[in-house]
């Protein structure tokens, strides 16, 4: 082999690809003629094997139709298929350094990738922090900021004894092909074209211009979005109201979601399941809650069941993560200019999990401060369940 040829290949060689090079180093071999596989092989320390292949690639017509540069199946097999057991390791690991929603199957780890890479090292496997990420996100972590989750004050003894009576009473009434829903009201939303947290895409240094201060627009005002989502079914309503957030209107959006939608899904119903918080319009102690549900059992005819979540416990609602996390994420960075545009926000939000929400105006006028009597409290009709009939309980129609 003589030397032009011999710089020529030196330099082809870094700039091929696993096939090209083959190729090109079987074209060289033919070159030179009887001895050239064993001369190039010497040369560049590729296999003659290798370049026997690529002049038999050379002679076959079809070889231009090829268009994998490995064979199927080349290449090195994954860790977790080389390294067997590394997964299970890594989520020993994680272990006591792992919190989440008890409700939600996303998790976080508060370690570092580098960190548990050396731990996996130490335990015998060889794994780069990078593999690390990519074997986590598998395992379902994610990166996670700061939230506020800790309750302030001692946790009622009963908590998660509530979240698996929630858990499997709901259990009971979807078995049974009765509707069970979680509701609550998402935050005052400002009307006008105010700033909305979040961002989205828009031309370079062309940012949505919107007022420089918060402060609410009296011919705009506020809306309450009243959310009603169902659990079975994944499909969600959403009653904005314009007035105040009480327990009428609570209880006029559950019946606004009946008259809409339950009642279509639902036609056999006999009962309906409520999961609510334990605070606000909706929340345990609030009688005109109560008394307005009676009105609603009594246009229904339904039996109508309510747990309420512990104090301390709203964002394990369901409606919160599965709901109203998403309209947020749908409007972020949108100004809520108008009620027309907020409803048209709502109504467009979906997920890849098939989530489908109608949203509807209320603009009822709903006093606050109403009170309930004694004795319009004593003739609702209902019966608290053996387990904290303070949080679970029934309302019937009156005979």
């Amino acid at each position: 082999m003589d030397n032009t040829t011999k710089n020529r290949i030196e330099k082809m060689f870094p700039m091929l690809d696993e096939r090209a090079l083959r190729r090109y180093l079987a074209i060289e071999a033919n070159g030179l003629g009887h001895g050239g596989i064993t001369d190039v092989s010497n040369l560049t320390g590729v296999s003659r094997t290798t370049i026997t292949r690529g002049i038999k690639e050379l002679e076959n017509e079809s070889a231009e139709k090829i268009v994998r540069i490995r064979k199927k199946g080349g290449g090195r097999k994954k860790v977790i298929d080389s390294q067997i057991g590394i997964e299970k390791q890594l989520n020993d690991l994680l272990e006591s350094n792992t919190v989440g929603n008890p409700e939600n199957p996303l998790k976080w780890t508060a370690k570092s990738l580098r960190n548990l890479a050396d731990a996996l090292e130490n335990a015998g496997f060889k794994v780069s922090h990078d593999t690390v990420g990519k074997i986590l996100v598998n395992l379902g972590y994610s990166l996670q900021m700061n939230k506020k989750c800790l309750q302030v004050g001692s946790m009622h003894p009963d908590r998660n004894a509530q979240f698996e009576y929630i858990n499997n009473k709901s259990k009971l009434f979807i078995a049974d092909k009765q509707p069970v829903i979680s509701v609550d009201t998402k935050k005052k939303e400002l009307i006008g074209n105010f700033k909305n947290n979040g961002a989205e895409y828009s031309k370079k240094h062309m940012p949505t211009k919107v007022l420089d201060h918060d402060f609410p627009l009296e011919e705009l005002g506020k809306v309450n979005p009243y959310g009603i989502y169902d659990i079975n079914e994944n499909i969600g309503f959403v009653n904005l109201g314009t007035s105040k957030d009480t327990a009428e209107f609570a209880v006029e959006s559950i019946l606004r979601w009946w008259n809409t939608l339950g009642k279509h899904t639902y036609p056999n119903a006999k009962k309906l399941y409520i999961n609510c918080d334990g605070g606000g319009s909706n929340g345990s102690r609030v009688r005109l809650w109560k008394k307005q549900l009676q009105e609603f059992a009594n246009i229904t005819g339904l039996e109508i069941h309510v747990s309420h979540f512990p104090a301390g416990t709203s964002k394990w609602n369901k409606i919160e993560h599965k709901m109203f996390c998403f309209i947020s994420k749908n409007w972020r960075g949108k100004p809520l200019i108008s009620i027309e545009t907020t409803i048209d926000l709502i109504s467009s939000t979906t997920t890849t999990k098939g989530l489908k929400i109608k949203c509807v105006r209320d603009n009822t006028c709903y006093e606050l401060g109403k009170t309930v009597s004694d004795e319009e409290f004593e003739a609702i009709n209902i019966l608290k369940d053996d387990f904290h009939g303070e949080w679970n309980y029934s309302i019937n129609k009156h005979s």
